[in-house]
């Protein structure tokens, strides 16, 4: 029996494979229909690998069994081998009579319309309304969190799009409040989040490699001291210094745990008896910290639990800039819808799955949908034309055209503003002769740019000639001259 497992595994995983390349083939046009495609072939190669894990145990053969069974067909009497296996099988499928034969061939065929749309269904619930079938962040319940945490003053002055761009940004909070058992919970939802995400997300992806990798570095960096906020002297220091800047751009003295605006209170402050009696105490508990060796050890097992958890958000949200950056996108561009052009988005989001299958179904010559779009309009992420209001509102019926980048016309303001960043204009500038590029924003025309680089380079020389007249040098006779004169001269033989 070891000889037909072996061989059953490894059919199995010859009709995984080819179900795989079968499905990687296909090149799905929406993100939902590439997300089912993706996690479906996760399956499979969860599969191999479990039979894969399989055979080598058999191959190991630790009992000895496939041995006995290879030598018993090659000395023995191969028809009496045969007439036990079909002995056995019959025995067995008397015992069990209504058991079903594995048809391993319609077992990894590709789904049907109705397998399709219960495998989109499946994607959908994965996935909230604001992640958009995982092309966005939904951090709004890690946003609240974060506003509630304790005497987190820096949080309660961000906005959502804020966090958004700040909440791998572990600066703004004190050490000694990130010891709290709120924020730890706090770190920890944010994490799982991420993970999730990632793994909801990029299901082809080796990730459990990667995150051993970040735990590599973190590692490293920790038995280094280089883990940035987390370092052994850092309380110290801060004792001494009692200041810090704060998100607002304020200063605290953490001495005596407050805040102040401007710089000028708080220098008067430090000549206060009640600073000065404050920070004493202070460097006086931290003293005590360093020579208790137990407790300081507790302490800092904390902290490295904590920073371990900061050290990993950064890293999840250094590997999803993309979905970062449209997550920000996406939220300024709701931020200007209603209530109802929300609703009407999301429902046009979920039922586009069923017209895209029916369209497909009906034309099977080039499978792609004809969009009616009488205005022209842009098109969004979805692929349907964007509203005519968003339109409007972005001004992008608006031309501007650049002389510098050939005559290329930029239609609405923000891609206008944009471009002045990009190769296509820097390389223009480049082709002109200019090349501090950072004094030509806003300036489109060639001799416009011409003229004003013209006048650049004249007053930079203006400067330059400036600043050499500035020394005067004196001769043997009394004659003062610029020092550049003076060195001509002299090299002439003259003086």
């Amino acid at each position: 029996m070891k000889l037909e497992e072996q061989r059953y595994l490894h059919e199995d995983i010859e009709r995984l494979e080819d179900a795989i390349s079968e499905r990687m083939l296909d090149d799905p046009k929406h993100i939902r229909e590439r997300l089912a495609r993706d996690h479906e072939v996760s399956r499979f190669l969860e599969s191999i690998e479990e039979r894969s894990k399989s055979l080598d145990k058999i191959y190991e053969d630790v009992d000895g069994d496939r041995d006995r069974e290879v030598r018993g067909l090659s000395t023995g009497d191969t028809m009496d081998a045969f007439l036990r296996e079909v002995a056995s099988i019959r025995d067995y499928h008397r015992r069990y009579p209504n058991e079903q034969a594995e048809n391993l061939e319609k077992m990894y065929k590709k789904r049907t319309p109705e397998e399709q749309a219960a495998a989109a269904a499946y994607i959908e619930s994965m996935f909230s309304g604001e992640e958009g079938i995982g092309r966005f962040f939904d951090l709004t319940s890690l946003y609240d969190q974060f506003l509630n945490l304790p005497n987190n003053q820096s949080g309660r002055r961000l906005t959502y799009l804020q966090f958004i761009d700040s909440f791998d940004n572990f600066q703004s909070i004190r050490r000694e409040q990130k010891m709290s058992e709120t924020y730890f919970q706090y770190l920890k939802a944010l994490q799982e989040y991420l993970e999730g995400f990632m793994r909801r997300t990029k299901p082809l992806e080796n990730l459990d490699k990667i995150f051993t990798t970040f735990d590599k570095d973190f590692e490293e960096a920790w038995e280094k001291d280089e883990v940035p906020g987390w370092e052994k002297n850092a309380g110290a220091t801060n004792g001494s210094a009692t200041a810090m800047d704060t998100s607002g751009g304020g200063i605290y003295c953490s001495a005596c745990k407050k805040d102040f605006s401007k710089e000028s209170v708080y220098e008067s402050h430090l000549s206060g008896k009640k600073h000065k009696k404050n920070a004493e105490q202070m460097e006086n508990a931290v003293s005590s910290i360093n020579s208790n060796g137990p407790t300081s050890s507790v302490q800092r097992i904390k902290e490295r639990v904590v920073a371990e958890k900061e050290f990993r958000v950064k890293k999840l949200a250094a590997a999803m800039q993309t979905e970062r950056s449209d997550t920000k996108v996406n939220v300024e561009r709701k931020q200007g819808m209603t209530e109802r052009e929300r609703q009407q988005e999301l429902e046009m989001l979920y039922s586009e799955t069923t017209e895209q299958a029916n369209k497909d179904d009906d034309d099977d010559s080039d499978g792609e949908d004809k969009i009616y779009n009488p205005l022209k309009l842009p098109l969004a992420w979805d692929g349907k034309p964007i509203p005519f209001w968003l339109y409007k509102l972005h001004g992008l019926g608006v031309e501007f055209p650049c002389e510098i980048c050939g005559n290329f016309v930029y239609m609405g303001r923000r891609a206008f503003d944009k471009h002045f960043n990009e190769p296509r204009h820097v390389y223009g500038l480049k082709c002109l002769g200019i090349t501090n590029t950072t004094l030509f924003r806003e300036i489109t025309g060639i001799s416009e740019a011409l003229e004003l680089w013209k006048k650049i380079q004249a007053e930079n020389k203006k400067q330059k000639s400036t600043t050499e007249n500035v020394v005067q040098m004196e001769d043997t006779d009394g004659n003062v001259m610029p020092e550049k004169v003076y060195q001509d001269l002299l090299a002439q033989g003259i003086l």
